[in-house]
């Protein structure tokens, strides 16, 4: 299986993928919305999970949201991450909270 975080994919096939443009890919990148990795020598590598965001992005502009009210879903979703984490190791604790 490939992970899903691994950088993979070059920004036109990233971009071809999430039905966007290569520009496009820039801008999110700009406002904080997207950074893929990046090689030795600074080639972005976009990742499954990149690809992923890029099209609920998309999905979150279509439906009207603009990009700063993007980047505070996103950043909610992240917060509701560690959260659900959080909960998850205090649950698989002894004298951590039951599950009901």
């Amino acid at each position: 299986m490939i992970d899903p975080t691994r950088g993979v994919f070059a920004i036109s096939v990233a971009a071809e993928l999430a039905g966007t443009t290569v520009q496009n890919l820039h801008a999110y990148e700009r406002r904080g919305l997207l950074t893929p990795a990046r090689t030795d020598r600074g080639t972005r590598r976009y990742s499954q999970n990149d690809v992923d965001r890029l099209v609920d992005i998309r999905a979150m502009l279509e439906d009207g949201l603009n990009t700063a009210g993007i980047a505070r879903v996103i950043a909610l979703q992240a917060e509701v991450d560690r959260l659900t984490h959080e909960l998850d190791l205090l649950r698989d604790k002894p004298d951590g909270p039951s599950r009901t």
